[in-house]
This record gives C-alpha cells, sequence and structure tokens, in this order.
C-alpha cells in the first residue's frame, strides 16, 4: 500500500465505504460505475451501459494495482486515500495472463505461484494460487492448453457459482 494512502488513512480515521463505484471485468480491466452506470443494473447484468467507463489513465492504474486488497470478508476493495472503494467483480478477484516460461502474473503485476486448474460449466479457466482464485485471461487458454498437453496441469471441474464460497471471495460486496 502507498505510504501516502497510509498517511490519509491515519488522518482521516472514519471516512465512509464506497460501494458500487469500480468494477474488474474478465480481461483485467477497470470500469468506473457512475450513477448513471449503477442505474443500468449490476456490473454482472451483461448491459453495456451498466459496466460503465474503461479506466485507461496508466497512472491510475496503476495506482488501483498498487492499493488493492480483500478485507476478512472476502470483499476486495481499492484503498483510495482514507477511503475504501469496493470492487464489483465479474468473475474473480485476479485475472492471471501467463508467460512462455510458465510465469503466472496478476492483472495487477504481481507474481502468483500455481496451485490448481479448474474448468467451469462454461469452458473459463481459473487458476487457484498462492494469491487466490484468478480467471485465466482469455488471450492465454492456449498456454493452458500446453500446460495440460504436457501434463503439468490437470484441470478439476467447478462450477462458477460455487467459486466464491470455496475460494472466499464476494463478487459483488454492495449486496452485503
Amino acid at each position: 500500500m502507498d505510504d501516502i494512502v497510509k498517511q490519509a488513512m491515519a488522518k482521516w480515521p472514519n471516512v465512509p465505504d464506497c460501494f458500487g463505484w469500480l468494477g474488474l471485468d474478465e480481461r483485467g480491466q477497470w470500469f468506473m460505475r457512475d450513477d448513471a452506470a449503477q442505474a443500468q443494473g449490476t456490473f454482472t447484468s451483461g448491459r453495456v451501459e451498466a459496466k460503465g467507463s474503461l479506466l485507461t489513465h496508466s497512472k491510475l492504474i496503476d495506482f488501483i494495482a498498487r492499493n488493492y486488497e480483500a478485507d476478512a470478508q472476502g470483499r476486495w476493495y481499492f484503498q483510495n486515500g482514507p477511503q475504501r472503494v469496493f470492487i464489483e467483480l465479474q468473475a474473480a478477484p485476479w485475472v492471471w495472463r501467463l508467460a512462455a516460461d510458465g510465469s503466472i502474473t496478476s492483472h495487477t503485476g504481481r507474481a502468483a505461484n500455481y496451485l490448481q486448474c479448474l474448468l467451469d460449466e462454461t469452458g473459463r479457466v481459473y487458476l487457484s494460487t498462492d494469491l487466490g482464485l484468478g480467471l485465466v485471461h482469455s488471450m492465454d487458454v492456449n498456454t493452458v492448453a500446453q500446460r495440460v498437453e504436457a501434463g503439468d496441469w490437470s484441470p478439476q471441474e467447478a462450477l462458477a457459482a460455487e467459486l466464491p464460497q470455496r475460494f472466499s471471495f464476494v463478487r459483488s460486496p454492495q449486496g452485503l
């Protein structure tokens, strides 16, 4: 967590939490969800209007990545100074990118170590790692296939709806 964020938290300890305003999609992209977007439905509704505006400012994205954490309830948030901005997750708290050398990196740039490969009922591939559960980026599914064919990984079947409870994360903290 950034030092400036820690200082703001100490200076203003009672800032209310923020819900519904930031979403993470299946490709590891952040979306700002203003009142108009939220009025169109939930982040996971499938409605383009409900998703919000794609964040493209690299310094803001890097700031979010450095201050992205989970609380004890499995709700993921971005610590924005003294305020926690809870994240609407389209699939999982992490989106994994896979390199040819076998390394796994999150959408936030954090390195992870492989524990298990899961395949849901729709064909989406997840990896359980030392950081937690994440969805494999769609551009890296071929790399997963190569690891499976080489005998390195053996995907286990899983139901997408059961993953939050099984891996202790909350897709929509606004509802809690």
